[in-house]
């Protein structure tokens, strides 16, 4: 990956220079052809574009942000409400991650969410102990992590 962003630089220098354009959009240009470029040898890279991995996280950042939105208003919802009919809960949540970083990042998604909070995690960095506001179905609750932020994050990391 880092060797596909040295050469796309390296090609929007190049086109930099060619042109004898220093400017930002020249810079813009020679990028956007850099990475036309790469697109048109990526059958020559073992794994994937670096674009691909930048699209993922900001795809990543988008489904965060929906969450967020729609965890907050939830929350206020509940707040706001004049008798607090909520379900607390504690779960266990085994998650498909690996390594220590893409656990690291649910673990910060889950309790950058409002109304979830993770407690603690296993000696093994399998299980995740998470209470959560209001729980109705704990099984549609692991779905939603798995399906969308624990997807997310194995498209990031995985190649």
């Amino acid at each position: 990956m880092a060797f596909q962003i040295l050469l796309n630089f390296m090609i929007t220098f190049l086109w930099m220079f060619l042109n004898n354009d220093w400017t930002a959009s020249g810079f813009i240009v020679g990028y956007v052809l850099g990475i036309v470029v790469l697109f048109g040898l990526r059958r020559f890279f073992n794994g994937r574009l670096y674009i691909d991995r930048g699209w993922a996280v900001v795809k990543l950042g988008i489904l965060f942000l929906r969450e967020l939105v729609v965890s907050s208003y939830v929350v206020v919802k509940a707040v706001l409400r004049p008798n607090l009919n909520i379900r607390p809960a504690i779960l266990m949540y085994t998650t498909e991650l690996e390594s220590d970083w893409e656990i690291a990042v649910l673990i910060t998604l889950l309790c950058l969410t409002p109304g979830s909070v993770v407690l603690e995690v296993s000696k093994d960095n399998r299980t995740l102990y998470i209470h959560a506001m209001d729980i109705e179905d704990a099984e549609q609750f692991r779905d939603n992590i798995r399906n969308t932020f624990e997807r997310a994050i194995l498209e990031v990391s995985r190649t």
